[in-house]
């Protein structure tokens, strides 16, 4: 099984709003294979508290107005790591130290990497 084409979408549309708060190393695993009920984790990094927290709201306004109402919400208080479940789709937006500390890349690995849409080092609009 693999992620369906609306979860690739919204993968994309998650990963341009975090871009456009300044998110950094966005990176996308299909995981639908392993977990049942989850097709896709975004993982993005703010730089500050703030940032983190800025990035997940603008993922989840975004999300809404494709019509894709979060179902649960964990970590805002601390903003450290926000993870925002939109069903087939989580979101994690982590501070800089957690992603590092946590390692989630190291853990689903194995799993296919799905194409944000944002090109590294570039603005989500500038040609590639």
């Amino acid at each position: 099984m693999t992620a369906s084409a609306r979860t690739r979408e919204l993968v994309e549309i998650a990963a341009a709003a975090a871009d456009g708060k300044g998110a950094e190393d966005l990176v996308a695993f299909d995981v639908s294979e392993p977990l049942p009920l989850v097709d896709a984790f975004l993982l993005a990094t703010g730089n500050s508290e703030r940032n983190v927290a800025a990035i997940a709201d603008a993922v989840e306004e975004a999300m809404l107005e494709q019509g894709v109402k979060r179902l649960r919400r964990e970590g805002k208080n601390e903003a450290r790591w926000i993870l925002i479940d939109f069903g087939d789709l989580v979101v994690h937006v982590f501070h800089e130290q957690e992603r590092v500390f946590y390692g989630l890349e190291r853990l689903w690995k194995d799993c296919p990497v799905l194409p944000t849409g944002v090109t590294a080092g570039l603005p989500a609009d500038a040609p590639e």
